[in-house]
């Protein structure tokens, strides 16, 4: 089981790595309680680009990548065996989160707007 996000984009929250809050490092805020209404303004779109762009600069994105190629599923050994510890995770998979949101600003030039299951 996991928390999904819905709205302008959509997905899941990668299970026991990623935050709910995740949308934050992109400016998103909330919105209302019960569920995270989130909104990053297309007003932000190069504050999303430059964080996308850190996060691509950690040597571990890489490494991932290349971890993931092919691959559906893992095990907590194989990464500890490729020596992925979860915050590299976390930051892969915020970076899954970033791409979208960027990608759907880019597209519509409108604001991303989406929900994230607590």
């Amino acid at each position: 089981m996991g928390r999904y996000y819905q709205g302008d984009i959509e997905g899941k929250f990668m299970f026991a790595v990623q935050s709910s809050g995740a949308g934050e490092r992109f400016g998103a805020y909330e919105e209302d309680q019960g569920y995270i209404n989130y909104v990053v303004e297309e007003s932000n779109l190069k504050e999303v680009e430059e964080e996308i762009a850190k996060i691509e600069a950690l040597p571990c994105i890489a490494t991932i990548d290349t971890f993931f190629e092919g691959k559906d599923s893992y095990k907590s050994s194989d990464l500890l065996k490729n020596n992925i510890t979860n915050e590299n995770m976390a930051d892969w998979a915020d970076l899954q989160l970033g791409k979208q949101i960027r990608d759907f600003i880019k597209t519509t030039g409108d604001s991303c707007r989406f929900q994230a299951e607590l």
